[in-house]
């Protein structure tokens, strides 16, 4: 039973919209006896107020979002009025004012004294100020604050994309306010188009007036037998009253229109503001006193009235400045309750370190700060999702937060709680960074840029242009940042895959290919070596968007070893065509190093006995070949050219970790990843006798 009265209350709330309507509009239809007249004219009034009273209290336009639907309401309930009281008031005008019902009586008889001249002109005067003053006030707010809001809605949702990315919000809140951001706008845009409903409404107004005018006169005269005067008074009086009667309440809603699109959103409602703002300058209240009583004693002015009002303004300031000047009342002291015992360790007080961090001084706050529109946000989820797009996984979000212990100017970069870089940068400044071959000095505070070591001056805005005619490289301190950031983020990504990461992964895999990443994990591999496979590529400096063909060659190979070593061997194979394409576009010769074979021979002597150890090199060899690694991949990049080493399958994994300190630059090739239509020359010889000397 209470399920079925729940269903039968639902059915009429979702009817009462509908009836509501079709009532309205069957007025405009259906003759209405006077005494219904006069209880639907109250109700207009009574509602109109109440639309009035609800825009004062509210302290945010969005909290009285469904005004544009009420006005619309109001004004077909109004309109239909005028339709139901013109159609008695041409029927029954004959029989006396009170032919359409005591509210219209009122209105033509006691507002304006009975005479319709004067009631012509009040309501000419109310149809002005609701269609001149008013409503076209009210309509233009409404346009440039609907214009404004859409301009402004792109940087409000990149804002709140830069907070939910940095960790600062979590997805329910970002949720709720992107929802807010398109509320607003979608709110101001109707009211934009409400306020023609008013007009409209007005123009109405004067049709209506002009129609039961001359409509009321013809049909007392020629129908009625009235003389032209009785006819005149009985209809003037009736169709003044019904145009009263709706012009007021209109210019009511009206008002309350211009109220609502006029608010800043603020803590407090109109009245607390009122209170707060005007009555917040005793000063201004005595100047108004005093020039009010001034004018007051000029001869022939009303005195009484003018130092009346002088007086007040004058008496309400001494009230405000005594009520600022009384001490705030003195509460007793209340014994203190007992506290409560405290309450023992639990993990809540466990903190765990950010995966990616970023802690910047006081000085730098405005490069973070959303409030403020901070450009290091941007930018710091531009390079998240570039770097989703190149390496085809998604880094954990970057959480910033101010330290007071850093210098004004300084900042820091961590990795799992650990710095792993640090630099300053000056806001309002840009640095001009020498690539190497510039054409001029510029002046200012020499630095280092933090991101690729190379040296830096940073200048004022004045000088960019000249510095960019010197070829400079010139960033603003967001740039610098982000960009230190960027370079991390690249240099250690493959810390950054973690579980949560690698299987966030296969998850995306897993919509396009279900099947393929059902028989990689769980059933063939377990995630850790999937993570670990996935780790050593990235630290190879490969990226992950061929997740198919990974996939794929886990599958197969998965069933035959779980050594992530061996398996990052075999999809490297398998990805070979991508691996060189990444450091060597095109099919043209391919020029490598290779090792000395006396030194080649020696590592794979050493490496069948020490499997993923170091190269069991002789200490002052290794650094001799460390060396001669780091000099020979400098000579390649100074030509513009990739620096590869060929080396024997067993050997690849061996050489790339130990050579990846000294020289990061030089990529390690295994002879199993050379395509048979890849031509292969050997430009130089790693370990020779410029590494022996």
């Amino acid at each position: 039973m209470a399920q079925a009265g729940g269903s039968a209350g639902r059915r009429l709330d979702q009817l009462a919209a509908p009836l509501l309507i079709v009532l309205i509009l069957a007025m405009m239809i259906l003759p209405l006896p006077r005494f219904m007249l006069d209880l639907l004219f109250t109700f207009n009034i009574a509602s109109s107020m109440l639309v009035l009273l609800v825009a004062l209290s509210v302290l945010r336009p969005l909290e009285f979002s469904l005004f544009p639907t009420v006005l619309l309401l109001t004004t077909l309930l109004r309109l239909s009025l005028n339709v139901a009281s013109a159609r008695v008031v041409l029927l029954q005008g004959h029989t006396g004012p009170d032919a359409a019902g005591k509210v219209i009586e009122a209105f033509g008889q006691f507002l304006v004294g009975g005479n319709y001249a004067v009631g012509i002109v009040v309501f000419v005067i109310l149809v002005v100020i609701n269609f001149v003053v008013i409503t076209k006030g009210a309509g233009r707010i409404a346009e440039v604050a609907a214009r404004f809001t859409l301009d402004a809605m792109p940087g409000k949702q990149m804002a709140i994309d830069a907070d939910l990315n940095a960790g600062l919000i979590a997805e329910p809140e970002a949720r709720r306010r992107r929802t807010e951001v398109a509320q607003e706008a979608e709110f101001y845009g109707a009211m934009d188009g409400a306020s023609k409903f008013v007009r409209g409404d007005a123009v109405a107004g004067i049709v209506i007036l002009l129609i039961n005018l001359v409509g009321g006169l013809l049909v007392g005269v020629f129908q009625h037998g009235l003389d032209l005067a009785q006819a005149a008074q009985n209809y003037t009086l009736l169709t003044i009253g019904d145009g009263l009667v709706a012009q007021i309440p209109s210019l009511v809603i009206s008002v309350a229109a211009g109220i609502l699109v006029t608010r800043v959103s603020a803590e407090q409602d109109l009245n607390a503001q009122l209170a707060a703002q005007l009555g917040s300058r005793p000063q201004a209240l005595y100047i108004t006193g005093a020039i009010v009583g001034v004018v007051g004693l000029i001869p022939q002015m009303p005195h009484l009235a003018f130092l009346a009002v002088g007086g007040a303004a004058a008496g309400a300031a001494y009230w405000l400045e005594r009520q600022r000047r009384e001490p705030a009342p003195q509460v007793e002291p209340v014994a203190e309750a007992p506290k409560p015992e405290a309450a023992d360790v639990s993990w809540g007080d466990v903190a765990t370190v950010d995966i990616l961090g970023l802690e910047v001084g006081y000085r730098l706050i405005p490069l973070v700060d959303r409030a403020q529109d901070g450009e290091l946000l941007r930018r710091i989820r531009g390079i998240r999702k570039k770097f989703a797009q190149d390496m085809g996984f998604l880094v954990p979000a970057v959480h910033i937060r101010d330290n007071l212990e850093l210098r004004p100017n300084a900042y820091r970069l961590l990795l799992k709680g650990v710095e792993v870089g640090a630099g300053e940068v000056n806001p309002g400044m840009f640095m001009a960074i020498n690539p190497g071959r510039v054409l001029g000095q510029l002046s200012g505070a020499a630095t280092i840029d933090p991101a690729f070591g190379l040296p830096a001056v940073w200048i004022d805005a004045g000088q960019r242009e000249n510095a960019q005619a010197l070829t400079y490289t010139v960033v603003d301190a967001s740039t610098v940042v982000a960009t230190h950031l960027s370079s991390l983020i690249q240099r250690h990504c493959a810390d950054l895959l973690g579980r949560e990461e690698t299987q966030g992964l296969l998850d995306h895999a897993a919509k396009d290919m279900p099947k393929l990443v059902e028989d990689v994990s769980p059933k063939v591999l377990p995630l850790a070596v999937v993570q670990k496979v996935m780790q050593n590529l990235l630290a190879d400096g490969m990226h992950l968007r061929d997740t198919r063909t990974l996939l794929e060659t886990l599958a197969e190979h998965g069933a035959r070893t779980q050594d992530a070593e061996e398996l990052t061997t075999v999809v490297r194979v398998a990805l070979s065509r991508a691996i060189l394409h990444q450091i060597s576009a095109g099919a043209g010769e391919l020029e490598v190093f290779s090792l000395e074979p006396g030194i080649e021979q020696m590592l794979l002597q050493a490496s069948q006995g020490r499997p993923g150890d170091g190269p069991g090199l002789e200490p002052g060899l290794a650094e001799r070949l460390l060396g001669h690694a780091g000099r020979l991949a400098q000579t390649r990049e100074q030509l513009g050219q990739p620096a590869l080493l060929l080396v024997p399958a067993p050997l690849r994994g061996l050489l790339a970790r130990f050579l990846r300190r000294s020289a990061p630059q030089l990529k390690v090739l295994s002879q199993a990843e050379i395509p048979d239509d890849r031509v292969v020359r050997v430009v130089a010889l790693l370990g020779g006798a410029e590494a022996r000397a």
